[in-house]
């Protein structure tokens, strides 16, 4: 059984989805990052204990989106081909999404988010920036997707997987998917897979509002959440 420390993100939303086409068992358990939950040091988000890990032994924590998906494609034997062409095409893509999709869509909505408060003052280079990054980012998928079915290997892998659930926002991040015609063939290929489906559709107990709490909550959980800076190690 496979503990999966999960909020309905796309971060979140990418390792369920192996998880249900792989067919692993895998109980949630909730990290509201909206809370603030993620910043306690026992809760990563995503983050999972394997309590059946490869080769047995002691039950195997594992943190951080890509590193999750290669151990549960590993363990699973599927999705991630071992041939040394077809396994680091798949891994550069994945390493893609992890250092540059995600964060550049994370920063995209951030900045626009921050735009909304005028304390914040001008952020109007910052959004250009992101806006276009995202914008460049659905080019990049669209480019590699213009002669295949698949991101890589020539088979559906992790690499696709670990992607889609980044995607699926492209109206709130001011996408026009018509502009790219090949990543939307792929995505809505992605969009019928049961597995897929499945993955989407989980969730971790209601959504907050975050307008419904009170004054002093919404202060904190935004110092909380974008004041972060490094902590001190343990002492020795």
């Amino acid at each position: 059984m496979i503990d999966l420390y999960f909020w309905p993100t796309g971060n979140g939303k990418k390792v369920v989805i192996l998880l249900e086409e792989a067919g692993i068992a895998y109980d949630i358990k909730p990290v509201n990052i909206g809370r603030g939950d993620q910043f306690d040091p026992n809760n990563r988000m995503p983050a999972i204990v394997d309590n059946d890990p490869i080769g047995g032994g002691a039950p195997l924590s594992i943190f951080e989106s890509g590193a999750i998906m290669m151990y549960l494609a590993e363990k699973a034997g599927k999705f991630w081909p071992q041939a040394p062409h077809k396994k680091y095409e798949v891994a550069q893509w994945c390493y893609w999404q992890t250092g540059n999709q995600g964060p550049k869509m994370g920063e995209q909505g951030h900045f626009g988010r921050a735009a909304q408060d005028p304390k914040n003052g001008d952020l109007h280079y910052a959004m250009q920036r992101f806006n276009n990054e995202v914008h460049r980012l659905y080019g990049v998928m669209n480019l590699g997707l213009h002669d295949k079915q698949y991101l890589a290997a020539g088979e559906y892998t992790i690499a696709d997987m670990i992607c889609y659930p980044w995607t699926v926002n492209w109206k709130a991040f001011g996408q026009d998917i018509e502009e790219f015609k090949y990543f939307k063939r792929w995505f809505e290929a992605m969009g019928e897979r049961p597995g897929v489906v499945r993955g989407m559709d989980v969730t971790a107990g209601p959504m907050e509002d975050f307008s419904q709490l009170s004054p002093e909550e919404r202060e904190r959980r935004t110092k909380l959440l974008y004041n972060q800076r490094a902590r001190p190690a343990p002492a020795t």
